[in-house]
């Protein structure tokens, strides 16, 4: 009996299909960081008011897209391997936290945007810059990172048209990035930018950042 050719495989991703999965992933991730920043400052003061978290104008914070893509760098050939994915996710990142608060404090005259000491969550905290509970807290979204958001985000990409997937991710990357780029050059100009749009509005701005 004649056999058949073996199927092409068609689920290796080339690489314009890799470079929108990297823009949605940067994309929300800085959204999802935002929504639990939001959603924890919220819960802690008791739904009182609208709380600006983050300096963008829109909702998304950066320093969770740079953890998401230390994430992707360390941990996507382990997926494997969760327990790894877990432990590595949750060092790399909190290396990634801890280095991200003493350059801000040491560069910046003392400046702080967190202070784990200054919540029940910081226990066992190094110098407030990162702490116990929030090493665990990236390892477990280290495990959602790569074991559902970029699953989700390949089966997307593989789904919808090559072309436009990667408009809309580009779309989306670069409003993401001019709003970055904008409220950065806004700060150092001493002018008013995001978050100072939103206390006009009657959005209360969290203390976060202070001087010792």
């Amino acid at each position: 009996m004649k056999k058949t050719p073996a199927t092409t495989n068609n689920t290796e991703l080339d690489q314009q299909q890799k470079l929108t999965i990297f823009m949605l992933i940067i994309v929300l991730a800085g959204f999802f960081g935002w929504a639990w920043e939001f959603l924890f400052a919220e819960s802690k003061a008791g739904f009182d008011h609208f709380y600006v978290t983050g300096g963008n104008l829109l909702p998304w914070i950066n320093i969770y897209a740079y953890g998401a893509i230390l994430i992707l760098i360390t941990c996507t050939k382990l997926k494997k391997h969760p327990l790894l994915v877990f432990a590595v996710g949750a060092v790399a990142a909190g290396l990634l936290e801890l280095l991200a608060g003493w350059l801000i404090f040491t560069f910046g005259n003392g400046t702080r945007y967190w202070d784990y000491t200054e919540s029940w969550i910081g226990a066992g905290s190094i110098n407030g810059f990162v702490c116990p509970a929030s090493v665990v807290a990236f390892g477990l979204g280290a495990l959602a990172l790569v074991y559902c958001l970029l699953p989700q985000c390949t089966n997307l990409v593989k789904r919808v048209s090559k072309k436009t997937i990667l408009i809309v991710a580009i779309i989306l990357f670069s409003i993401v990035a001019l709003d970055e780029v904008v409220n950065l050059a806004l700060k150092n100009l001493g002018r008013p930018g995001a978050p100072d749009f939103y206390t006009s509005h009657g959005w209360v701005k969290l203390e976060a950042q202070h001087k010792d």
